[in-house]
């Protein structure tokens, strides 16, 4: 494939690299503002288009979960071998129409076509983002800088609580039924809100320049690291998007393995993957019910294991390094169970201060909205400092820092579920938020430090697959389940405290194998 030059490739200061940091958190910001929203309009949402909780939890969930996560891949690549501002751009800039789209939903079909959009444009942003900070800063700032920009993701989630029920309130006082503008519902024009401003956000995001791949590594360790342009941006990067997209969809996998050289055997392995995962699909929806949840995932599943199927062949170094990886491998597996209990707990507390304490909707809105964005802001930052300072003792600090994070946030959340005192209730919540995401910044750190620099967003997008998979798709909806066996939300909110425990041996085997890995990688072996 053809390369070009960028001009942009100019050495990047320091002052320059926060700047660069601090429009990438505003993009974070946005992406989780967007995608949060749902949540505190979801009541507005179910009785305007006359929707039950099954087809509610789809939208937040399953549906964003499933194509989020498949997106991520072939986007990811395309950020290995395209100008990454260049993605993120274009990616906000359709989440951002999408938002403002779902504010003209008149019925399901219409929101969740819309809500697709979001996901599959919101995928963009953090394997790209995570590649280009990376470069922007050096390893051993790397958790610090990851756990800042991943604070976006609670600032934006709070923002998200108390802004979603101030427009609708505003909105439906401002403008009784039937004579608002448009005829719009105020959960509608929240949508609106919200949405386009993302539109120049994502014109600001494509001034950035783009630095040179593994140059931060230079600068730190004099290492010949880097890969300049020549790894950076391609001629028909979209020839490179299609190739990847046809790996992932269903209906286009056997092509794409034939092109790879998969052979009738490799086609046959790829068609009895499928049988399996539909039929243990049926079977889960046999037992469970839940037929949408079931197959949704099992296309998710099914393109995930076509795409590593298809990367085993046609990239086989980037495969080895991010599935064969031991330390790796198992790194992911721990962050995924973690990201289980965070969604979960971050999703089902807000109904659990509903049902426990009969408070009003924009009263929990405001306090727990001001909580997540606090709470996640602080335990984020906090984190990644804390994982970068026991990292330049030991090469273990940040995984020792993640089997420490498993514990933390367990008793806050047990008093949470189990207090009477509505005081005691939104301390605790406090400070179970300031623990529940106080490792993600060693767990990105983590990912981006075990591979190549041309390497950094696919393993951004498999960490976001794995997170999205189990920690969105499947962590609320175990909750619920749970709740509905039990007829104990606060019971079941503390089984997803199990997840965390579950982490810890994933964490020590991780561990086990970190320094051969490490050292693999820095002699180029593994390239």
């Amino acid at each position: 494939m053809a390369k070009h030059n960028d001009s942009s490739q100019s050495p990047i200061t320091e002052n320059y690299a926060r700047y660069a940091l601090g429009v990438l958190v505003l993009v974070y910001i946005f992406n989780f503002l967007d995608r949060q929203i749902l949540s505190i309009l979801a009541e507005d949402i179910k009785a305007d288009l006359g929707l039950d909780d099954a087809q509610i939890g789809f939208l937040y969930g399953t549906a964003f979960a499933v194509f989020y996560a498949i997106f991520g891949i072939p986007l990811g690549r395309l950020a290995d071998a395209w100008t990454r501002r260049t993605v993120i751009s274009l990616g906000m800039a359709l989440w951002s129409v999408m938002t403002a789209v779902s504010g003209f939903a008149g019925s399901f079909r219409y929101l969740a076509a819309a809500r697709i959009g979001v996901g599959i444009g919101e995928a963009s942003a953090s394997p790209a983002a995570f590649s280009l900070l990376s470069d922007y800063f050096p390893p051993a700032k790397r958790a610090t800088v990851m756990a800042i920009y991943s604070s976006g993701l609670y600032i934006g989630a709070g923002i998200g609580l108390f802004l979603g029920g101030w427009i609708v309130d505003a909105w439906n006082t401002a403008w009784p039924a039937g004579t608002a503008p448009l005829g719009l519902k105020g959960w509608q024009a929240a949508f609106l809100v919200v949405g386009l401003p993302g539109l120049v956000m994502s014109l600001w995001v494509s001034t950035l320049r783009e630095p040179a791949r593994g140059a931060a590594n230079v600068r730190a360790r004099g290492t010949n690291d880097a890969h300049g342009p020549s790894e950076q941006a391609g001629d028909n990067p979209w020839k490179i998007f299609r190739t990847e997209l046809s790996m992932v969809l269903p209906g286009f996998t056997w092509s794409a393995l034939a092109r790879a050289g998969a052979g009738r055997r490799g086609i046959l392995i790829n068609v009895g993957a499928g049988t399996i995962i539909v039929a243990l699909a049926a079977l889960l929806t046999y037992v469970l019910g839940d037929a949408i949840q079931w197959y949704a995932l099992a296309i998710g599943i099914y393109s995930t294991f076509s795409w590593v199927q298809n990367l085993a062949l046609t990239d086989r170094p980037t495969f080895e390094m991010i599935f064969l990886g031991r330390t790796l491998r198992t790194a992911i597996v721990g962050f995924s169970l973690m990201a289980f209990s965070s969604y979960s707990v971050g999703f089902w507390t807000v109904p659990f201060f509903l049902r426990s304490f009969e408070l009003s909707v924009s009263e929990v809105g405001t306090w727990l909205g001001l909580i997540a964005a606090v709470g996640g802001w602080l335990g984020a930052t906090i984190g990644g400092f804390a994982a970068d300072a026991w990292r330049r003792r030991t090469r273990y600090g940040r995984l020792n820092f993640c089997l420490v994070s498993a514990v933390l946030p367990m008793p806050f959340v047990l008093v949470l579920v189990r207090t009477d005192t509505l005081s005691v209730a939104y301390a605790v919540a406090f400070l179970a938020q300031i623990t529940s995401g106080i490792w993600l910044g060693a767990a990105i750190s983590t990912v981006q430090d075990l591979v190549a620099p041309r390497m950094r967003a696919v393993a951004g997008a498999v960490y976001i697959l794995m997170m999205t998979f189990v920690g969105l798709a499947l962590g609320p909806y175990s909750i619920g389940k749970a709740s509905l066996v039990l007829g104990d939300l606060g019971a079941a909110i503390q089984l997803a405290l199990l997840a965390n425990a579950a982490a810890i041996p994933m964490f020590l085997i991780a561990k086990r194998y970190l320094a051969a890995d490490e050292d693999r990688l820095a002699d180029g072996a593994a390239r």
